[in-house]
């Protein structure tokens, strides 16, 4: 090997190494950005369920107001456990009926908070796949 092919093979592997440091780094921030999108997501995500939440216990408080108001003014037993009947059942179903609205909200947070690393993690399997399969 004369000494010109000696530095044309070193000029070629430092190439290859530039190239695979430069592709290392795009790939890192690739990945910082999927996981700022996925932060971004989250938080917003958090104050929404917050919002829902909040929403969801003032709605309880109002409802527990409007009944003992009218417990207020009963003028029978019967009344009173007719009041109280409803309210506990009209409770329940509310309480029902807004966990499931916020399972569901917390669901779809998770999947749009993954999504971004969920790509990049196809992204990397697909990536580091090829050499092994090459």
């Amino acid at each position: 090997m004369t000494m010109e092919q000696g530095m044309q093979q070193v000029t070629k592997t430092a190439e290859g190494f530039y190239k695979a440091a430069e592709e290392a780094a795009e790939f890192g921030r690739g990945n910082m950005e999927a996981f700022t999108k996925a932060t971004q997501a989250l938080t917003a995500g958090f104050q929404d369920l917050g919002k829902q939440y909040f929403a969801m216990s003032q709605a309880l408080s109002e409802h527990a107001m409007e009944s003992a108001k009218a417990l207020s003014g009963v003028k029978s037993l019967k009344e009173a456990t007719d009041i109280q009947a409803a309210f506990a059942k009209a409770s329940i179903e509310r309480t029902m009926s807004e966990t499931a609205k916020l399972q569901e909200a917390a669901y779809r947070l998770a999947e749009q908070a993954s999504a971004p690393i969920t790509a990049r993690m196809t992204l990397a399997a697909e990536k580091f796949s090829r050499p092994l399969a090459a």
